[in-house]
C-alpha cells in the first residue's frame, strides 16, 4: 500500500510539467552504479525450529547496476527496458531479540519495464525526470548461513526465487557540454519485490526448513550515464556575412576638341562624381585621361595628362582628398570609339573617373 501510493504521488506530480517536455526523440541507452540499501524484510517459516515467530531478514549496505535501452517520443514522454543486478551481504535472520552471526550474500537481478517523463525547467543545463516501472525480479541466497551465539540453532540456505516487482524513479538530466546526447543522470529509486518467496535450507542437525520472506523493499542511489542517439548537434551561431565590395561606379567627362579646359557641364558630372565619393566607402579614385587620334601620339598623352589634372584639381575643389586621387594618362591608345588617324572624334577626348 506504501508503494503503490508513492507510485500515485509520482505520477501526480508528473502531470503539471507536461507543458515542460524536453525535446529528445529517438533511441537512447543508458547505464549506472550506485549504492543499494534493503528494508527490514519480514519473514515466516514452516519449521518450529525457528520458533514459530516473525522473524526479519536484514541486509547489509550493497550495490546496484543497472543498464537500459529505450525511445523517447519527443514530447517529454519515454519508454525503456531495463536489466538490472544487486548483491548485498546477509546480515541475518532471527528473532529480534536474539543474537546471531550470519555470512553470505543476498543477490537480486531482474528485467523491468519503466515509463518516464522528463522535465524542462528553463535550465538547459538541467532536466528532473519522474518515472514508474514494473517487471519481474529473482531473489538468489548465496552460501547464506545464520548461527544463534550461545544457542544451539543454525541456518544454511541457497536458492533463487522470483517475483513480480514495481518500482518509483526520481533523477535528474545533465547534458554535458560540447557532446550531444550525453548525460550524466544521477536518481534515487525504489523498489518493490512483491511477497511469496520461499527458501528451502537446512538447519544444524540436517532437518529441512522453510522461510518466506515477504515484501521486500530496496531503496536504490544511482549515478548513470545515457546518451541519446539523435539529439542534434547546437548550432553554432551563423558567421556575420562578409559585406560584398561595393561596384566601381565610373563618370565620363568629354572635352573641346585640342582643350583641356572643363565645360559647365562637366564641372556638373565631375560634382556628381564628387559627391558619391564623399556618401560611400572607397579605397582609389581613377581619374584617367584620354585624346583623339587627331594629334600626334606625343601631343596627344600630354593632352591627356593636362585633362586628366584638371579633373583631379576640380575634384580636389568639391571636397575629395587629393591623397584619394590617383592620376594616369592613356593619350589615344583607350579609344572609346574606334578610329583610324588623325579623326576628330567626342566621344575619344574624356576623362575616366572611376570609384573603387
Amino acid at each position: 500500500m506504501r508503494l503503490r501510493a508513492m507510485l500515485l504521488a509520482v505520477t501526480l506530480a508528473a502531470l503539471p510539467c507536461a507543458a515542460w517536455a524536453q525535446p529528445i526523440q529517438g533511441f537512447y541507452i543508458s547505464g549506472g552504479a550506485g549504492a543499494r540499501s534493503a528494508q527490514n524484510t519480514g519473514t515466516s517459516d514452516n519449521n518450529a525450529a525457528f520458533g514459530g515467530s516473525r522473524l526479519r531478514m536484514q541486509q547489509a549496505l550493497g550495490y546496484e547496476l543497472l543498464g537500459s535501452v529505450g525511445y523517447a517520443l519527443g514530447n517529454g514522454a519515454r519508454f525503456e527496458i531495463e536489466g538490472d543486478f544487486s548483491r548485498n551481504a546477509f546480515a541475518g535472520l532471527g528473532r529480534v531479540t536474539s543474537p546471531f552471526t550470519a555470512s553470505g550474500t543476498v543477490s537480486h537481478y531482474g528485467v523491468m519495464a519503466n515509463a518516464l517523463f522528463d522535465m524542462d525547467i528553463g535550465l538547459p543545463w538541467l532536466y528532473p525526470y519522474l518515472g514508474v516501472g514494473a517487471g519481474y525480479q529473482i531473489t538468489s541466497l548465496n552460501n547464506a548461513a545464520m548461527s544463534q551465539i550461545g544457542g544451539p540453532f543454525s541456518y544454511r540456505s541457497n536458492g533463487s526465487q522470483g517475483g513480480f516487482a514495481v518500482q518509483a524513479i526520481a533523477g535528474l538530466s545533465f547534458p554535458v557540454p560540447n557532446m550531444p546526447g550525453l548525460s550524466i543522470t544521477p536518481e534515487y529509486r525504489v523498489m518493490d519485490i512483491l511477497g511469496g518467496q520461499k527458501f528451502n535450507g537446512t538447519l544444524a542437525n540436517g532437518t529441512a526448513a522453510q522461510i518466506k520472506l515477504h515484501s521486500q523493499i530496496d531503496h536504490n542511489f544511482i549515478i548513470g550515464v545515457r546518451y541519446a542517439f539523435d539529439v542534434p548537434p547546437p548550432q553554432m551561431p551563423a558567421a556575420a556575412p562578409v559585406p560584398a565590395p561595393a561596384a566601381a561606379r565610373s563618370y565620363l567627362v568629354f572635352f573641346d576638341w585640342d582643350k583641356s579646359t572643363l565645360t559647365e557641364r562637366a564641372r556638373g558630372i565631375v560634382r556628381d562624381a564628387a559627391a558619391n565619393a564623399t556618401k560611400t566607402a572607397y579605397t582609389r579614385i581613377d581619374v584617367n585621361g584620354n585624346a583623339d587620334t587627331s594629334g600626334s601620339h606625343p601631343y596627344n598623352q600630354g593632352l591627356s595628362m593636362r585633362r586628366a589634372q584638371t579633373v583631379a584639381a576640380e575634384l580636389v575643389k568639391d571636397g575629395v582628398p587629393k591623397t584619394a586621387i590617383a592620376i594616369t594618362a592613356s593619350g589615344d591608345t583607350h579609344l572609346l570609339v574606334p578610329t583610324g588617324p588623325g579623326v576628330r572624334e567626342p566621344q575619344n577626348r574624356r576623362v575616366e573617373i572611376v570609384i573603387k
